[in-house]
């Protein structure tokens, strides 16, 4: 190759000019994609912490003083093995133990009574007026599981008559609220929510459980977990159960209840009521209110069942 020639001299620095260009835009190149990475990282970064942020302000204050305890605690229990304080161990053992308490115990929120009574009372008000209007006659009766299609529902079915008559299962599968043969009301009872709380505590299903079972947990639910009453006892002799009540949280709407005549002692104020399906599902039986009493003090509310032998 003649470097000399001018044809040759125009090539090479045609080509070097490419190559320099190809280089220049390559280190563009990189650059920009480089400068992409880190966007792309901020941005994840970015993301992330607004995913978590949330978390961070629905973050309670118990939650807070939580953390901020446990941190101390730690602190303070590496600060006293450096400088080997049996004192400043025992306090960081301290802070961080009420630190971890405060994290796992959680705030339960309270409503209270008389709200809820006023709020089931003025539905109970409005099925006694209706009763009374229809001139209905008869017991309610709390049907069994079997009559219903969900097993979490209930029926309870009261007849124009005074004669305790259950109506055939065809009947009440169909959902109706009047029916004719025999003539009477189905209703929802008002303890089925109370009802399937029960068995969502106890994690239970009460259509494959006995009275045994009812007469030896139920307390515990109503006393402890619930915290419902003071005491429940169940006594069970024959068909006829009796349920006795100490310090109920619903005490004051049962007494509000006596006051409606087609209510107390048939269809049952919601505690009442909700016994009254936890046996009919128990037992695989028809259930009835006999009666309902308060005693003079007004902390006991004692509810006498019937199961009916079909």
């Amino acid at each position: 190759m003649n470097l000399s020639d001018p044809l040759t001299q125009v090539f090479i620095i045609v080509t070097l000019d490419i190559v320099l260009v190809t280089v220049i835009v390559a280190i563009r190149m990189l650059r920009t994609k480089k400068q992409l990475i880190k966007r792309i990282q901020r941005l994840e970064s970015e993301k992330e912490a607004l995913r978590h942020e949330p978390r961070k302000h629905k973050r309670s204050p118990s939650e807070t003083v939580a953390y901020i305890l446990m941190l101390s605690g730690i602190i303070t229990l590496v600060t006293s093995i450096m400088y080997s304080s049996s004192i400043l161990a025992f306090i960081g053992l301290g802070l961080t133990f009420w630190g971890a308490l405060l994290l796992f115990i959680k705030p339960t929120k309270y409503v209270k009574a008389n709200l809820l009574d006023s709020t089931a009372l003025s539905s109970l008000k409005t099925i006694d007026q209706i009763i009374t209007d229809l001139n209905y006659k008869g017991k309610a009766i709390y049907l069994p599981p079997r009559y219903l299609k969900e097993t979490k529902g209930g029926t309870v079915f009261i007849p124009s008559k005074k004669d305790l008559i259950i109506p055939p299962a065809e009947e009440v599968a169909e959902e109706k609220v009047f029916l004719k043969n025999p003539q009477g009301i189905c209703l929802t009872p008002p303890g089925l929510s109370l009802a399937n709380l029960y068995e969502k505590e106890l994690g239970k299903d009460f259509a494959k459980l006995d009275l045994n079972y009812l007469q030896n947990n139920l307390p515990k639910l109503f006393i402890e977990d619930l915290e419902m009453a003071e005491d429940l006892e169940i006594n069970i002799e024959d068909n006829m159960i009796q349920v006795k009540i100490t310090r109920s949280i619903y005490k004051d709407l049962c007494n509000e209840v006596r006051k409606l005549p087609k209510i107390c002692g048939s269809l049952g104020c919601p505690l009442c009521s909700s016994i009254a399906i936890v046996l009919t599902r128990a037992t695989g039986k028809a259930v009835i209110i006999e009666k309902t009493e308060v005693p003079k003090d007004g902390k006991t509310i004692e509810a006498y069942y019937g199961i009916i032998e079909e």
